[in-house]
C-alpha cells in the first residue's frame, strides 16, 4: 500500500492480495477498495478496476469462487521469497530474515510492546480464522440467494 501511494501503481499480483485481504479478510464492501484504487492508480482503467474487484468478491459476472482468499503470507513467500520487495517498502522488517521476513509475529523476541514488532504492527487480524468466517459467510449468502 505504500508503495501505491507513493507511486500510484503496483503489481496485479498485489492488487489481487490486497483486494482480497480487504473483501474476505476484512469483510469490506468491495466497492470501497475499488473507490480508493480508482482515485490512487495512475493506470486506472475503471473497468478493468471495478471487473477486478468484483472478481475477487466473488460477485461479478466472471467472478472469482467464493472460496478463493489469498493468503498474503503464502503470496509473499511464493511470489517475493527472499523479502526483497518487502525489504524495500516496510523498512521496519528489513532486518528480518528470509524465512520470517513474511511473518515476523512468529518471533515473540521482536514484541517491544503488546501488538507491536518493533515498530511494526502484529496482524489485525488472524487470517486463518478471518478466512474461515468469510467461507462460512459466503457459503450462508449462497444458500439465501437460491431460497
Amino acid at each position: 500500500m505504500r508503495q501505491l501511494w507513493q507511486e500510484g501503481w503496483i503489481h496485479n499480483r498485489l492488487r489481487m492480495i490486497v483486494a482480497s485481504f480487504l473483501v474476505k479478510d476484512l469483510l469490506i464492501d468491495w466497492r470501497k477498495g475499488a473507490d480508493w484504487f480508482a482515485q490512487t492508480l495512475v493506470d486506472i482503467d475503471e473497468a478493468a478496476n471495478v471487473g477486478g474487484w468484483q472478481w475477487t468478491a466473488g460477485t461479478g459476472l466472471d467472478a472469482a469462487p467464493y472460496f478463493r482468499v489469498f493468503n498474503p503470507v503464502t503470496q509473499g513467500e511464493k511470489f517475493d521469497p527472499f523479502g526483497e520487495y518487502v525489504r524495500e517498502w516496510v523498512p521496519e522488517l528489513s532486518n528480518f530474515s528470509d524465512k520470517y521476513v513474511h511473518k515476523p509475529w512468529v518471533i515473540a523476541e521482536h514484541r517491544t510492546r503488546p501488538n507491536m514488532i518493533g515498530s511494526y504492527p502484529t496482524p489485525i487480524v488472524d487470517h486463518k480464522a478471518a478466512r474461515q468466517f468469510a467461507l462460512e459467510a459466503f457459503k450462508k449468502s449462497r444458500s439465501l440467494a437460491v431460497e
